[in-house]
């Protein structure tokens, strides 16, 4: 089984200049991105079988990997690089 990549990077190619420029000028966004990268692994661990756990743990998992990355998006979306 082929497991889909889903950090922020994958997710959003064309905004891998704005993440880089948040993650070091906003905490808010460095800690939501630091938040995702940990649920994304965890969520990727289980699929991979090397923890084991229910399918309800999994599934809340993923929810909360889906509300921060559109919470992220919403901040990607607003950011205006300096020129």
């Amino acid at each position: 089984m082929i497991l889909e990549k889903h950090d922020l990077h994958h997710e959003f190619p064309e905004f891998n200049d704005e993440i880089h420029h948040l993650k070091m000028n906003d905490n808010h966004f460095a800690r939501l991105f630091t938040d995702y990268h940990e649920v994304d692994q965890e969520v990727h661990r289980i699929e991979q079988g090397v923890e084991n756990t229910s399918d309800e743990y999994l599934e809340q998992k993923k929810k909360e990997r889906l509300q921060l990355k559109d919470e992220l998006f919403v901040m990607l979306k607003k950011v205006e690089l300096p020129a």
